[in-house]
């Protein structure tokens, strides 16, 4: 795996971050840090992606067990450290899961297969920060 990011000067603090599989990835930072607010925060890109990795976990693990999932939200609330590096000390995934007749116990499963087997992510901010979850069942 591998990413190239190059600074954008005239944008104040913008970057462009190209991944080895050919996506593009805007980040910009705070106007107090020279940046003009145009994209998120590469922390922020951190927290999207540790989502992004958890939820496709969940998902792939219900439908390999064959249960009609229909959705997946998920929403990251974290906390940093006061000081640098500002590390991540607190990150809660709240699940929102929509099927038919999804069991409760086989999303519960899933989150905690992502969380202690499949989600890259996951684990390894787990080093820093304590990783909790909840979820909610939404019937379709």
């Amino acid at each position: 795996m591998e990413c190239t990011i190059n600074w954008m000067p005239a944008t104040g603090m913008g970057m462009v971050a190209e991944t080895g599989s050919g996506h593009v990835l805007l980040m910009d930072g705070a106007p107090d840090g020279g940046g003009r607010n145009l994209a998120p925060r590469p922390m922020e890109t951190v927290l999207a992606g540790t989502g992004g990795c958890t939820a496709y976990d969940v998902v792939l693990i219900l439908k390999r067990g064959r249960h009609e999932v229909t959705g997946c939200q998920v929403k990251v609330q974290a906390e940093r450290a006061p000081v640098d590096p500002k590390v991540f000390t607190k990150i809660h995934l709240h699940f929102a899961v929509s099927g038919k007749g999804l069991p409760a116990l086989a999303v519960e499963r899933a989150i905690q297969m992502s969380h202690d087997k499949y989600c890259s992510a996951t684990i390894m901010l787990a080093e820093t920060a304590e990783i909790t979850t909840s979820f909610e069942i939404v019937e379709a």
